[in-house]
């Protein structure tokens, strides 16, 4: 789920406009809406807790994006706090801050913040994350479109360096699933979302390798329901359409679509 200023949601749609000839397809925004109707939306669907999922491009965003993402949460009951960083000097500082402040969850965009990182100025920051047990959702895959520092491997660097690193990461690291399956499996505070993964969309670009399906299985606790509501080229209802599709039974989806994230993030 992402909830940003309004300003800075303008300029990600904008982006979204001009993918579709970076990519050679359309990608519409499904949910164009204004912040309150697509509050309404989520809760209308009976969507229990979401992230707001702040993350900045450039340096001297990430801190104005935490009080931002605070006060979001603090004005709605069924938000959880959210909180994000960049490679900048003040970077350790205002994290540590943002965990104080009682932020429940981190994003960090690999692609989008075009950053490397393992990057020294990064390395407080994991550490402060691992040793709070605070997840973080890592965009850190080659999907949708590949970063220069995106990939398993880069990221496999900062788990080596901080094992016990709670990292969601986002889109179950498409087209890359494999080997991100694999950190999993390595790295027992790991988790992976599902955001577009297993939906129709992807499923004709970046199929799921039937052979991995045994990976979800054994890693049934450490998947969680992701969405990228609103800025989704298809309706919400097709990305849980596609888990089901899967057919690996009420447990499995169960606990990906609540059990797994409610625990993750203390929700009773």
């Amino acid at each position: 789920m992402h909830f940003l200023p309004h300003n800075v949601m303008a300029k990600v749609w904008a982006y979204f406009d001009g993918v579709g000839p970076l990519t050679g397809q359309p990608w519409p925004i499904t949910y164009r809406e204004g912040e309150a109707e697509r509050l309404a939306r989520l809760r209308a669907m009976g969507v229990r807790a979401f992230p707001s999922l702040v993350y900045p491009h450039k340096s001297g965003m990430a801190a104005w994006l935490n009080d931002w993402a605070a006060d979001f949460a603090g004005r709605h009951e069924d938000v959880l706090q959210t909180a994000t960083f960049f490679p900048e000097p003040t970077a350790a500082a205002y994290v540590e801050q943002a965990l104080a402040d009682g932020a429940k969850v981190f994003k960090a965009h690999v692609q989008v913040g075009a950053y490397d990182p393992r990057e020294p100025l990064l390395t407080p920051v994991w550490a402060q994350l691992a040793q709070a047990q605070v997840p973080v959702v890592v965009h850190c895959g080659n999907g949708p479109m590949p970063g220069q520092f995106t990939g398993p491997e880069i990221f496999a660097d900062v788990l080596d360096q901080h094992p016990t690193l709670v990292a969601v990461i986002a889109h179950m690291g498409l087209p890359d699933y494999g080997a991100f399956l694999s950190l999993a499996e390595r790295y027992p505070a790991v988790y992976l979302d599902t955001t577009m993964a297993f939906t129709s969309w992807a499923e004709r670009h970046v199929p799921f390798p039937p052979e991995l399906r045994g990976a979800l299985l054994t890693l049934r606790d450490r998947i969680i329901l992701g969405s990228d509501f609103p800025n989704i080229p298809y309706p919400y209802s097709e990305q849980l359409a596609g888990l089901v599709r899967l057919d690996l039974g009420d447990d499995w989806l169960r606990a990906v679509l609540h059990d797994n994230a409610a625990e993750l993030l203390g929700l009773s």
